[in-house]
């Protein structure tokens, strides 16, 4: 996408672009031109001949904002963000790989470095990753939060809580309510998101290792790799968690077959979960998670071995195996994601925004039916990999592995 400066400011010179439908300036295309039927944003020839299972499961039409908005960078510097949750006053909530966290204002002043958490194995990707809030945090307090617990020779994945304390910039009485075993020696694919359901139970994706041992326990019923977990604010299996009461499965479980899931959202129109996941060369996914499914990886597949060979039989569907709404070939690398809520840009209600990291620009997916229907790419010029994307109060907010914090609005 083109973007023209517009403005310098702040002592520190961050800089705001202006979109307009045609990828150009705003308002140099007529109000009634087209801008739902463009060919597909994906040109590059796929690392694979293999076939869709249904029409518009990738590729699907490209689309364009109409309505004019600007995209400001309102901070720098903040080190190696993982994750991005708006608080109840507005304030921004990082995680830094490295273990710790930082509130920010809206318009991008630091306000606090956040301090005291458990130490964290940082390292290649793991380290500190999600957060979020208690659905009672304006009362509580409570934050949770993912991150790779030493465990033995290994590491493992362990979620977290602990009351955000503002007076002292410190989180108090941390204490670890999960952990996605067994560990393993890995720096690699731990996930994680974590997500809140209207009831109260907290969701959380984790990763396979992306080791052989690791890859086949992703279909494995006493293993927490990956995994879709659904838990109770204390840690406990969720109420009508599928795999309750089952010999030498892990109750937690509320999903299977994930590769490396680092997008997690709930649906506002449907209330049902969505996740994206990595794919290996090709075949990143966007899934509707239900419970007991099981979504495939390592027997299904829509893409290859990095060096070329195909995984397992090289099948992309087989009956028990849920297939992916939507995937791409070459891949955008899904981190996380967030539907737009707001009606103020008007055409991106309820749409999804995943923040690509190889793809360097974040995905605009507009959804019909539980179907994706159009495809868009914003924020290309910026030349970021965009590692979390939250909606507060109709704006979308970005941070990148380049430290940087992104805040999109309409004009």
């Amino acid at each position: 996408m083109k973007a023209k400066l517009i403005s310098i400011f702040s002592a520190i010179s961050f800089s705001i672009y202006s979109y307009g439908c045609d990828g150009n300036i705003a308002g140099k295309e007529s109000p009634e031109a087209d801008t739902t039927k463009f060919p597909p944003v994906e040109t590059k020839n796929a690392n694979t001949d293999y076939k869709p299972a249904f029409k518009g499961q990738t590729r699907t039409t490209g689309v364009k904002t109409a309505t004019p908005y600007k995209v400001e960078k309102i901070a720098q510097k903040l080190g190696r963000p993982w994750a991005l949750t708006a608080m109840p006053d507005g304030r921004l909530l990082t995680t830094d790989k490295s273990g710790f966290m930082q509130i920010f204002e809206a318009n991008g002043n630091l306000v606090k470095k956040i301090t005291g958490f458990p130490d964290v194995v940082d390292q290649g990707q793991i380290g500190m990753l999600d957060v979020a809030l208690d659905p009672d945090f304006s009362r509580n307090k409570t934050i949770y939060w993912s991150y790779a617990e030493k465990n033995g020779k290994g590491n493992l994945l362990a979620v977290a809580k602990g009351k955000l304390d503002d007076a002292s910039s410190t989180i108090q009485q941390p204490v670890v309510i999960f952990r996605a075993t067994p560990a393993f020696n890995s720096a690699l694919h731990l996930g994680s998101r974590l997500v809140f359901d209207k009831s109260g139970n907290l969701y959380v994706s984790t990763g396979e290792r992306s080791d052989l041992d690791g890859r086949k326990q992703a279909q494995w019923l006493n293993s927490g790799l990956g995994k879709i977990f659904k838990i109770t604010r204390d840690g406990k299996p969720a109420p009508g968690n599928p795999f309750l009461n089952q010999k030498d499965v892990m109750p937690e479980i509320y999903a299977y077959g994930i590769r490396n899931a680092q997008s997690l959202d709930i649906n506002p129109v449907t209330g049902e979960l969505w996740e994206a996941e990595f794919g290996p060369r090709g075949g990143d996914e966007v899934n509707i998670i239900k419970a007991g499914k099981n979504y495939g990886w390592p027997t299904i597949t829509y893409g290859i071995e990095y060096g070329g060979p195909k995984i397992g039989d090289g099948i992309q569907q087989k009956p028990g195996m849920e297939q992916p709404i939507y995937y791409w070939d070459p891949i955008v690398a899904p981190s996380g994601m967030t539907f737009y809520r707001g009606g103020e840009i008007p055409e991106w209600k309820n749409n999804l925004f995943i923040g690509g990291l190889a793809s360097s620009h974040i995905v605009r997916l507009v959804i019909e039916n539980n179907k994706i229907v159009g495809e868009e790419r914003l924020l290309t010029g910026m030349q970021e990999r965009f590692r979390d994307v939250a909606y507060h109060n109709g704006m979308l907010y970005a941070v990148t592995d380049g430290g940087n914090l992104y805040k999109i609005s309409k004009k």
